[in-house]
């Protein structure tokens, strides 16, 4: 009960600084309507399902995120030699999947993109890095719940004329293993059961 108690001061904080109900799920790793839960200070029915995800003891120091991406770096190649794939670009999924995507184009020396996702549109590929147009792409983040930031950044790279061909993360909250088509892989899967 403490650490929902905690959640709940954390979210309220967030709103009070002007964070929006999206960004506060995003920045607590939580499902939107688990954010909409602690916000309400937990007097609605509490959401089924969803599973809080804590990665300061990763986030913390850089050497521990370079870890964990070299073990995306191998999934990565893994499949590209599995599936034949010959990936230009990484684009990264704001906020957290940027680090582990920072660091997966440096080690396999691809290029790097963020994709900055937005809460009611699609969202939008950031023009201050590589372009994504006729580059083959893998998609990066940390955390895939719902799947509607991977269909969006994937929605958003077919528009800017990209190949998205393999989305990655750490930790797969789902069943799925392909989102609109694109194959998912990741290190983790964990589902309430």
């Amino acid at each position: 009960m403490k650490e929902i108690e905690s959640l709940i001061k954390r979210a309220v904080k967030y709103k009070e600084s002007g964070l929006t109900d999206y960004e506060i799920a995003e920045e607590l790793n939580v499902s939107k309507e688990t954010a909409a839960w602690l916000l309400n200070k937990g007097k609605e029915k509490k959401p089924v399902g969803d599973v809080k995800i804590g990665w300061r003891s990763i986030g913390v120091y850089p050497s521990r995120i370079r870890a964990i991406s070299y073990a995306l770096s191998d999934i990565i190649l893994e499949e590209s030699e599995k599936r034949d794939l010959d990936i230009d670009t990484v684009i990264g999924i704001a906020i957290n999947g940027i680090p582990y995507a920072t660091s997966v184009a440096e080690d396999l020396g691809l290029e790097l993109t963020i994709f900055r996702p937005h809460h009611e549109k699609i969202g939008a590929i950031c023009s201050n890095y590589a372009s994504v147009k006729e580059k083959n792409i893998v998609i990066i983040d940390d955390v895939i719940g719902t799947g509607e930031t991977l269909r969006s950044t994937i929605k958003a790279t077919k528009a800017e004329k990209g190949n998205p061909l393999l989305c990655v993360c750490i930790l797969n909250k789902t069943a799925v293993n392909d989102v609109s088509g694109i194959p998912l892989r990741a290190l983790i899967r964990a589902r309430v059961l």
